[in-house]
């Protein structure tokens, strides 16, 4: 397994000494990541990370060309006790050093939740600290927050392997649904276009690759929901329009395999930035804001290279400022899961020890 550990300078505005500064001990297990990690900071300004461990599993599901539940869950009991000791010794820090347990709640696979909310829990119960069972795609969103104090209300394109949706951030528990997949979401989709082509797990990152050397105009593949009103998402189309074509191209030569990755990544990005577009003028018109309104991305998906420069080039143009976190932070991890803490903490909403996994809970229903 790999291990990554992430810092960051902290900010703190040295002018706000009034202001709640919470450390907060994060657990993240909500799929095949285990991950631990300690954030201090002060919601409005950016945080401080640290430590920041994350334990990938690629080599134990690579084999079967996506993630196994039953092996992700095994791995999180496997390494979370060791992880959480290890991002406490970073920090120089103790249990009784921390002003909070947060761990992942849902959504995900039940598994793996359990495992880091049980932990999660144990770790409060016993250091008599509060707990927050915290929403992992809330975490992603907030993740802004953590890097550049990303002001509300903002626009969020969260893509990754399992959701892609629009959103206006209003506040902490606050979201209006612009737009969301009416099938399978963009990561889903990269994953099984890596998978049908033999490209290996992870798939969007392979896809990545092999479309840096291919030809994106060269297979004509649609855009599905590009050009029709509203925010909503759809990839199921273009994804069985590739496998069509690959089909009919059997055996593929590199160049094949090259150019079908470059066609399909460019689909996919079209696809996206038409429908980010159409939500972003939607937050323009019912906004009274003078100057350029924050615009984050956020989820797996947000650290392909090409994606990210062309949602830069399309937030210029309709008058929106990208705020895109670094890479490491754009993938699972529990620096995320740790600052979704502090800002609850900071509105004094934390949970009971008897909260349990959801490996349902869309963001909107915080609201």
């Amino acid at each position: 397994m790999d291990s990554t550990s992430t810092a960051m300078t902290n900010h703190m505005d040295a002018h706000t000494p009034t202001a709640a500064r919470f450390t907060v001990l994060g657990i993240e297990t909500s799929c095949d990541e285990t991950a631990a990690a300690i954030v201090r900071g002060t919601p409005g300004q950016p945080g401080e990370i640290l430590s920041n461990l994350v334990l990938s599993q690629f080599d134990e599901h690579a084999p079967y060309g996506g993630v196994v539940p039953e092996i992700a869950a095994r791995a999180h009991i496997d390494h979370l006790d060791s992880l959480v000791a290890s991002a406490l010794r970073e920090a120089n820090l103790t249990l009784a050093d921390v002003d909070a347990i947060a761990a992942t709640s849902g959504p995900g696979l039940v598994g793996g939740l359990m495992v880091g909310l049980v932990t999660g829990k144990s770790l409060a119960f016993a250091a008599d600290k509060p707990f927050v069972a915290v929403n992992h795609l809330e975490a992603h969103a907030l993740t802004a927050r953590l890097v550049a104090a990303t002001p509300f209300p903002y626009l969020v394109l969260l893509v990754s392997g399992g959701h892609s949706q629009l959103l206006e951030a209003c506040g902490v528990g606050d979201y209006i649904l612009l737009g969301t997949t009416l099938d399978d979401a963009v990561g889903e989709a990269f994953d099984k276009t890596a998978k049908l082509m033999g490209l290996g797990y992870p798939g969007g990152p392979n896809v990545e690759k092999w479309a840096l050397k291919g030809d994106p105009t060269r297979f004509d593949l649609p855009r599905p929901m590009k050009g029709r009103p509203g925010s909503d998402f759809s990839f199921a189309g273009l994804k069985t329009a590739l496998r069509q074509t690959v089909t009919k191209l059997a055996p593929l030569t590199e160049t094949d395999l090259a150019d079908a990755a470059a066609s399909f990544q460019a689909a996919a990005a079209d696809t996206i930035e038409d429908r980010t577009r159409n939500a972003m003028r939607t937050m323009r018109d019912a906004s009274d804001a003078d100057g350029p309104i924050p615009f984050v991305v956020a989820g797996g998906v947000a650290s392909n290279k090409m994606l990210r420069a062309r949602l830069e080039d399309l937030a210029t143009s309709e008058g929106f400022s990208l705020t895109a976190p670094p890479l490491p932070l754009c993938t699972d991890n529990a620096a995320m899961v740790a600052w979704a803490g502090v800002e609850r903490m900071a509105i004094g909403s934390t949970d009971g020890l008897n909260t349990g996994p959801r490996p349902r809970w869309p963001l909107a229903d915080l609201s």
